[in-house]
């Protein structure tokens, strides 16, 4: 009877986030307490005659609440401080020497550009915004694309794929998958990191291979780069191109940037990232303390500090508030009994000699799946019970999970805002971005999971 209620209870909230009627936020707190109730409270009523003394204390499930909030406090707290860290830095211009000297080298060459193009995308995703990520890398190379003549859907997929492959242990999906099993993101990311490479690597290739394509296509095939640098197709004419687009700065924006102090951002940013991925120190205490640094540094004055905090507030607020309801569910569903009564349920449906390929068959699936779950139905409903059906590490689930859920498939989705974003500053409809994405991207994940596989982190 638990197992049941944990698959009803996990059902309404799938339906009730994915249709809208309630936010994750609420749908997160509300469904599981409500599923609790049933499960801890009224079934045992009835079960026990009527019986009050035999049921639990009125406090047990503000406890079980609390526990789940206390495991995921220190990650909801590694968040917040890094949304501030990385809008702070980028805020004092960080990014922009860097944007300037990648548009300064891919020149007008097809496969120059595309490259270049997924990795200013690459470097803009640091934070793991996949709409800042797209308002920066879009607007920098949309007009060499037009000038050139470039298939904009491959602006949009090059975009898409660096930053698909581009998960970090502080960005949404990896948060929501180390909180969903109560595991550390050094533990789940660390081992991942030679099949990101492998990711990153595809991504060059594919840069290439469409920047050779265009090349036949638009008749630059043979041409040096100085040549084409010279030449335009669009219109059938040949004209000089001589400059590249650069962002105009607002006012406000040129009062915040600090070029005096860029040095000192990318060497924060660095060793920031190294920490996290070649040490045991806590990312929390790391961020917080890079935040500190970052904001001491760039705006000396109390006020303008906190006009920075608040400057990023909402979105580091938007996600914490979902991990602490996250806290919610997870707390309920495990303390309770109701994950572990599903899986014991689900297990002995699957049969054993296909228990240890699961994370395979996931790692498979991850990213197509972007397209029907959103991230919080998916990580805190789905794999908690995939990742508990036994016959091998949970953390495997997870990482075969990052391997496409919402990484490789957020950018296609059309469960994320982002998606639109990316398709109306490319100028190209949705339907078109997916039919020519969605199969690299698919792929994208799919070399990853072999390269996981190689390395050892699940088994095939």
């Amino acid at each position: 009877m638990l197992a049941l209620i944990g698959i009803f209870t996990i059902a309404i909230l799938l339906f009730c986030i994915m249709s809208k009627r309630l936010s994750p936020i609420v749908a997160l707190i509300v469904i599981p307490v409500l599923g609790a109730i049933v499960a801890l409270y009224v079934l045992p009523f009835f079960q026990a005659g009527g019986d009050i003394a035999a049921l639990p204390h009125y406090t047990f499930i503000p406890k079980m609440v609390t526990t789940g909030i206390a495991k995921l406090a220190p990650m909801a707290a590694m968040f917040v401080f890094a949304i501030i860290f990385f809008g702070v830095v980028s805020d004092a211009g960080m990014f922009d020497p860097i944007i300037a000297k990648i548009l300064k080298v891919v020149g007008t060459n097809p496969k120059r550009i595309i490259i270049g193009t997924g990795v200013l995308a690459l470097i803009a995703h640091l934070d793991g915004n996949g709409a800042v990520t797209f308002l920066i890398t879009i607007p920098a190379m949309l007009p060499l694309y037009d000038k050139l003549g470039i298939d904009k859907r491959i602006l949009a997929g090059i975009t898409a794929l660096s930053a698909g492959v581009n998960f970090l242990p502080w960005t949404g999906p990896t948060i929501r998958a180390a909180s969903a099993l109560d595991i550390t993101t050094h533990d789940l990311f660390v081992p991942l990191l030679p099949a990101q490479l492998i990711g990153l690597a595809f991504m060059v290739c594919m840069g290439w291979y469409w920047g050779r394509r265009e090349e036949r296509r638009l008749g630059l095939v043979g041409y040096t780069h100085k040549e084409i640098a010279k030449m335009s197709q669009t219109g059938g004419e040949t004209e000089v191109v001589s400059h590249y687009h650069t962002k105009e700065l607002t006012e406000e924006e040129k009062k915040l940037r600090r070029p005096h102090l860029f040095w000192f951002n990318i060497i924060l940013v660095i060793l920031v990232i190294t920490s996290m991925v070649a040490t045991k120190i806590s990312p929390v205490f790391s961020f917080m303390v890079a935040c500190c640094l970052a904001l001491t540094m760039n705006y000396r004055k109390p006020a303008e500090q906190a006009a920075r905090i608040n400057a990023h507030a909402k979105g580091a607020l938007m996600m914490a508030s979902i991990l602490f309801a996250a806290g919610v569910f997870t707390g309920i569903m495990s303390e309770s009994g109701m994950i572990k009564a599903m899986a014991s349920s689900a297990g002995a449906f699957v049969p054993e000699s296909l228990s240890s390929h699961i994370p395979f068959i996931v790692s498979l699936v991850a990213m197509p799946l972007s397209l029907i779950f959103d991230p919080d139905s998916y990580y805190f409903g789905i794999m908690p019970v995939i990742a508990n059906l036994g016959g091998f590490p949970p953390v495997e689930v997870a990482q075969a999970s990052l391997l496409g859920q919402m990484t490789t498939g957020f950018p296609v989705s059309p469960l994320t805002p982002a998606t639109f974003l990316l398709c109306s500053l490319s100028g190209i409809d949705l339907a078109d971005h997916q039919k020519f994405s969605i199969p690299v991207l698919w792929l994208a994940s799919v070399v990853m999971a072999i390269g996981a596989i190689v390395t050892g982190v699940f088994p095939l």
